[in-house]
C-alpha cells in the first residue's frame, strides 16, 4: 500500500487499525463458514434420522436411497452431498451416535454431542465414524480436532497412531470451539466442498463467487446477532466493495 493515496497519509496508527479490521473480517468469515457447516450437518442429522425411521417403520429397503438420491439431485443438480453413497454415510453417521448413546460415559450430555459433531466438517466426521470403534473414542477425536485445529490428514494420522488408546482418557468435559484463524481446520471449514454444494455454488466456482457467498452468510450471521452489530455489517460491506471495485 502506498504511503499516500487520494489525499490520505497512511500512518502507523492506520496500519495497526486496518490490521485489526482484517482480523475481525477473517473471524467473521470463520464464524459464517462454521454456521454454514453446522446448518448442513444439522440437515444431514435430520436426514439420517428420517432415513432410519423410514427403513425401520415403513420397511423400505436400501433401494429407496438410490431413488431418493435421483429425486434430490434432479432438484439440486450437482450436489454431491445427495449422492446415494453419501446418503448411506449420513445414515451411518446418525446411527453411529444415536445407537451408541447408551455407551456414553456421560449420557446426559448427548445434546452436546450433537453440537460437537455438527461443528467440524463432514470430511472430518466421515474419517472419525468409519475409523473409530465406539462413540467415546469418536468424541475424543472430535474434541481433539477442535482443540488442536487438526486438518483431515492430521486427524487421520492421529487415529491411525492410536492416540486415544495411548492417552487412555475419554472426553467428559465437552466444549465447542471456533477454529483458529489461519489454521488448517479453519481453512478446510471455509473451503469445504460440501458447504459450497449447500450454497449451490457451481462445481468450478471462482474466487469472486466464493467471496459473494461468504459475504451473504456473514451478512445473515451479523443481522441475526441484532442491531448492535449493524455497524460491523456496514463496515464489512464497505471493505468488500473496496476489495472488488
Amino acid at each position: 500500500m502506498a504511503n499516500r493515496e487520494v489525499g490520505f497519509i497512511v500512518t502507523e496508527e492506520y496500519r495497526h487499525w486496518i490490521n485489526e479490521v482484517k482480523k475481525r473480517i477473517k473471524q467473521s468469515q470463520i464464524k459464517a463458514s462454521v454456521k454454514i457447516n453446522y446448518e448442513l450437518l444439522d440437515l444431514y442429522w435430520e436426514l439420517g434420522r428420517d432415513i432410519v425411521n423410514k427403513q425401520e417403520n415403513a420397511k423400505w429397503g436400501d433401494a429407496f436411497l438410490s431413488v431418493m438420491s435421483k429425486n434430490l439431485q434432479k432438484t439440486f443438480p450437482g450436489m454431491s452431498g445427495f449422492s446415494a453413497q453419501n446418503l448411506r454415510s449420513i445414515r451411518f453417521w446418525y446411527k453411529f451416535y444415536n445407537d451408541n448413546a447408551k455407551c456414553l460415559q456421560v449420557v446426559s450430555k448427548f445434546e452436546m454431542v450433537e453440537k460437537m459433531v455438527k461443528s467440524i466438517p463432514w470430511g472430518h466426521n466421515q474419517r472419525i465414524m468409519y475409523k473409530c470403534k465406539d462413540i467415546n473414542e469418536a468424541l475424543f477425536y472430535v474434541q481433539k480436532t477442535m482443540d488442536n485445529n487438526w486438518s483431515r490428514n492430521v486427524l487421520e494420522h492421529q487415529i491411525d497412531s492410536n492416540l486415544y488408546e495411548r492417552q487412555g482418557k475419554a472426553i467428559t468435559n465437552f466444549q465447542v470451539k471456533l477454529p483458529i484463524p489461519q489454521s488448517d481446520l479453519a481453512e478446510q471449514t471455509l473451503k469445504d466442498p460440501y458447504n459450497f454444494d449447500f450454497l449451490t455454488l457451481r462445481e468450478e466456482y471462482d474466487e469472486k463467487e466464493l467471496e459473494d457467498a461468504l459475504v451473504n452468510q456473514i451478512t445473515q450471521f451479523l443481522l441475526e446477532l441484532g442491531t448492535g452489530f449493524s455497524y460491523i455489517y456496514c463496515f464489512i460491506m464497505f471493505v468488500y466493495i473496496l476489495m472488488w471495485s
